[in-house]
């Protein structure tokens, strides 16, 4: 008499197997995810305005990116910046990442951490 091994069982074998392993998700909040957002050309894509340190593309448009714990003490000023600056100033080109659904309020979280490590 022949084993029969079913499509389902040799999948669910293969699927427990360590090189079918999930990679680790990403984190979703803190440093390390908001630098991820930050330098993510489809997310916040903070490097095509702004200077920081770890960016490979230096910019002028908005200002550098440095001491921001220090010049932002206040944590809730500086989300708002990002949730909507044309409320504070209305001339800049700068996106309201909240506002516009670009980004949403973890993701703006996850960047104040990461800029506050600048």
């Amino acid at each position: 008499m022949k084993t029969r091994i079913t499509f389902a069982a040799l999948a669910a074998f293969l699927m427990a197997s360590p090189a079918f392993a999930q990679p680790a998700a990403a984190p979703t909040t803190g440093p390390a995810a908001g630098r991820a957002i930050a330098f993510n050309r489809s997310l916040g894509n903070c490097l095509a305005c702004h200077t920081m340190k770890g960016g490979d593309v230096p910019s002028n448009v908005g200002p550098m990116l440095n001491d921001m714990k220090l010049r932002f003490p206040d944590r809730k000023v500086l989300f708002q910046i990002l949730w909507d600056e044309e409320k504070r100033n209305p001339q800049t080109v700068m996106p309201a990442f909240g506002k516009n659904l670009i980004l949403d309020r973890r993701q703006i979280e996850a960047i104040i951490d990461f800029l506050y490590t600048l």
